[in-house]
């Protein structure tokens, strides 16, 4: 089996002592709206689902020693990064179109930045447990352990259901938990709409091995998880390269 990838991948650096970059930093909506900023006018001003219609999905990475601040933007459409102010770009924005095969049994190496968030009412107040329908919270977990079981959750095995039985998307390749690099990242904050409200995130690395490649193509255009407007969800793979018999 196997499945076409097409995406569109976009490098951004910048000038992290920028005042625009520098409030993306501070701000996880100013970023959001900085990442937004490439796809002018692709759909209405003001659409609620727009980055989802268009497929946007991005994850940074921040070097403070070298005041560099390198964005990686994913999309279904080209984008336009002229709207960016000049002096906020360390270089010129990178545009590389991905038109690939994912077949079953290929092996990746992966990056991704998750939300691994699941519901709880245990932080809920006695009466609020004893309603008939009390209001669940979703719990943003910060050890690396629970984030290692969140992602090993979704893993899925060849010849397995794309849902499990608690009803969570598997992403349509499999891993050796064991074997998979777990670090746990500041949270992001200033939420617009959501006064203190923090997002919990993990960077998760490691290799994956392709089991339902028409479910690893949509996990990765559509994003993995909660909170892909403040960049979680990303997955970014390589390939891996297979050394030649002797």
């Amino acid at each position: 089996m196997r499945a076409a990838l097409i995406a569109c991948h976009s490098i951004l650096e910048l000038n992290a002592r920028h005042p625009e970059t520098q409030r993306a930093l501070l701000d996880a909506q100013a970023m959001h709206r900085l990442v937004m900023k490439g796809f002018l006018g692709w759909v209405e001003d003001g659409a609620p689902d727009a980055r989802s219609q268009m497929g946007v999905l991005h994850t940074s990475n921040v070097d403070l020693k070298n005041q560099l601040l390198t964005v990686v933007v994913q999309s279904k459409v080209p984008p336009d990064w002229s709207h960016l102010d000049k002096r906020q770009l360390k270089a010129e924005p990178q545009i590389i179109k991905v038109d690939e095969y994912i077949e079953t049994g290929q092996g990746y190496r992966f990056r991704a930045v998750v939300n691994p968030a699941r519901m709880s009412d245990r932080h809920l107040s006695p009466s609020a447990r004893k309603s008939s329908r009390p209001e669940r919270k979703r719990l943003a977990d910060t050890t690396a352990e629970h984030a290692r079981q969140w992602f090993a959750e979704r893993l899925q095995s060849l010849g397995e259901s794309a849902v499990n039985q608690r009803g969570v998307h598997r992403i349509g390749a499999d891993a050796d938990p064991l074997q998979l690099a777990v670090r746990i990242l500041p949270k992001l904050s200033h939420i617009q709409g959501k006064p203190g409200m923090r997002i919990g995130r993990a960077e998760v690395r490691g290799e994956l091995a392709i089991t339902d490649p028409d479910v690893f193509v949509d996990t990765v255009i559509g994003g993995l998880g909660h909170a892909k407007a403040y960049g979680c969800g990303l997955i970014l793979i390589k390939p891996v390269l297979v050394r030649a018999a002797d």
